[in-house]
């Protein structure tokens, strides 16, 4: 007797996942999928708390196919993610944390979309539990866009359905390597490589549970291994992604998300030595990646903040932090008929500091909060086109007797 290939491969990778793999269990029972559409790999990472048995337990009772695999501990996520993917037979395959829980219509929801729409990955809206996601993405339930005309950057867990194949035609695996970011990696090269990505937007598949006991992955490790992620995913844009603005949009996320938290409130209490490695994990990430369209994609004190760490200024960094610490407000300055804003944050116009007026101008969509400020295209245009035009006159050679050759 053929077996019909499920739909859906939910890999889940525990390790010491008690009590919380209960209702992680109990949400993959309740989904609406039919249980033959659907087959559970669990990797029990080497736990000592009852992970294991609890997943032997739901195994033996379950009415979908169920494989428990327990093995020594693998001292990260990707391990178990990338047994559970090896042994994967569904059409797609969905990881699922042991903390968390799938909202019931999930999968089926999801897979709907991804057959609907031919599409190589889908994000299921997502909703926290003690936990704050990110929000920017479900404003709208998408049947097909990509990484670039969407905010699917800003989520990069390894929480969504991918097509199987898909993820063997391009040899995709979590990295081993790292010990956080892992997911990142992953997903951002699915969302590259990907024809297609769906969001459904109009119903939470997704809630993302926050651990009241200190065992949450993403709360451990030092602050190198926030580098080691930005390193890996900012090497992986530049291997992926040619030069230039589309480059330039997706690697705003390593350095909003992962590198600029580490020069923030935390870098005040930090001592002088932790300062001083911080600065120079960050000088190679700096120097190879930072440039003006990332910049300008950034509000004023992200920019500004950016900007010092790769000037390597951490002692005019301290002023920027002690002054968003207070929660003074920047004063605004208008100029170019208010079409311009700066905010003027510590050592803005200042000779000694050397910090250019421009990283304190703020983009339309920040100046918009500001009163005063007037939007004004065509004097913009005109504006920037008449830099242009000097630029041009200046590279042009002079002529004997004063005048610029045309």
């Amino acid at each position: 007797m053929t077996v019909a290939q499920p739909d859906v491969t939910v890999v889940i990778g525990a390790y010491e996942a008690m009590p919380y793999l209960v209702e992680c269990l109990a949400s993959v029972e309740a989904q609406t999928l039919d249980a033959a559409r659907l087959e559970v790999i669990a990797v029990d990472d080497g736990s000592r708390d009852g992970t294991g048995e609890c997943l032997e337990e739901f195994a033996a009772r379950a009415h979908m196919a169920v494989t428990v695999v327990r093995q020594e501990n693998s001292g990260g996520p990707s391990g178990p993610r990338n047994v559970g993917l090896s042994k994967a037979t569904g059409r797609y395959v969905f990881f699922l944390d042991a903390d968390d829980r799938l909202g019931p219509e999930a999968l089926e929801r999801m897979v709907a979309m991804a057959d609907r729409n031919g599409t190589d990955v889908v994000l299921g809206r997502v909703e926290g539990i003690n936990r704050n996601p990110p929000k920017s993405m479900w404003g709208k339930t998408l049947e097909r866009t990509d990484v670039y005309s969407s905010n699917i950057k800003f989520t990069l867990s390894a929480q969504k359905l991918f097509r199987r194949e898909f993820l063997e035609r391009h040899g995709m695996s979590f990295d081993e390597s790292l010990w956080t970011g892992e997911d990142a990696l992953f997903t951002m090269e699915a969302y590259l490589r990907a024809d297609g990505v769906s969001v459904v937007a109009d119903y939470t598949c997704y809630y993302l549970v926050g651990r009241t006991d200190g065992k949450q992955v993403t709360k451990t490790g030092s602050y190198t291994l926030r580098f080691d992620s930005a390193r890996a995913l900012m090497g992986l844009l530049e291997r992926l992604v040619p030069p230039g603005p589309k480059r330039d949009v997706l690697m705003v996320r390593p350095f909003l998300v992962t590198v600029l938290p580490q020069f923030g409130p935390v870098f005040l209490r930090n001592d002088e030595d932790i300062r001083r490695t911080k600065m120079e994990l960050a000088e190679p990430l700096m120097a190879a990646y930072w440039n003006e369209g990332v910049a300008q994609r950034l509000r004023v004190h992200e920019r500004l903040r950016l900007e010092l760490v790769a000037r390597r200024r951490p002692d005019l960094l301290v002023d920027v932090l002690e002054f968003i610490k207070a929660k003074t407000a920047p004063t605004p300055v208008l100029k170019k008929r208010k079409t311009q804003l700066y905010l003027a944050y510590p050592h803005y116009g200042s000779r000694e500091a050397g910090i250019p007026d421009r990283v304190y101008l703020a983009e339309p969509r920040e100046a918009r909060e500001f009163p005063g400020w007037r939007d004004d295209p065509t004097e913009n245009f005109l504006r920037g086109f008449t830099r242009k035009v000097r630029r041009r006159l200046r590279r042009r050679p002079v002529r004997p007797g004063g005048t610029a050759a045309v």
